[in-house]
């Protein structure tokens, strides 16, 4: 069984730009955005991702999550809800965790938000400096929330 356990938080400043290690360009769509179970396509890159998560219980929901042909990846985003979510997804490398901050555009332009998995829920984590208030109980900072109710609305 595959799950993810994820807390996401929101910056504090800007100085985590100076740490980038990567970046990638996202688009997501969702087939099925209900709070039960979502069902998500997904281009990272230049390859595509089919995903199906559960319901979030605390930080953790089950996920599972499969590469598909690119070419099926973006047919499908033409079946996805709108509007698509659109975002540069950043990697910052800290001890042994990996901070991904997704810096929206689209619809959702100007929110910044951090996550950070986690192996197990009481994981301890080092928490730096340029981060935020934690989110990660927040529905409307999740993706699929933010397709029935953009950054630009709030």
């Amino acid at each position: 069984m595959a799950v993810e356990i994820e807390r996401k938080f929101l910056l504090a400043n800007s100085n985590w730009r100076a740490l980038i290690n990567n970046s990638t360009s996202i688009k997501q769509g969702y087939l099925n955005s209900n709070h039960e179970r979502t069902t998500r396509v997904r281009i990272k890159g230049d390859k595509g991702f089919l995903t199906v998560k559960g319901k979030s219980n605390g930080t953790k929901r089950l996920e599972f999550e499969y590469e598909i042909p690119l070419d099926d990846a973006n047919e499908m985003l033409q079946l996805c809800e709108k509007p698509i979510i659109e975002k540069i997804r950043y990697e910052i490398h800290i001890n042994d965790d990996i901070w991904e901050i997704d810096e929206f555009d689209g619809d959702n332009k100007g929110l910044l938000v951090a996550e950070v998995e986690l192996e197990n829920e009481n994981q301890e984590v080092t928490i730096p400096e340029w981060i935020g208030t934690e989110v990660s109980h927040e529905n409307k900072y999740f993706n699929s929330s933010l397709i029935k109710n953009p950054f630009s609305r709030w």
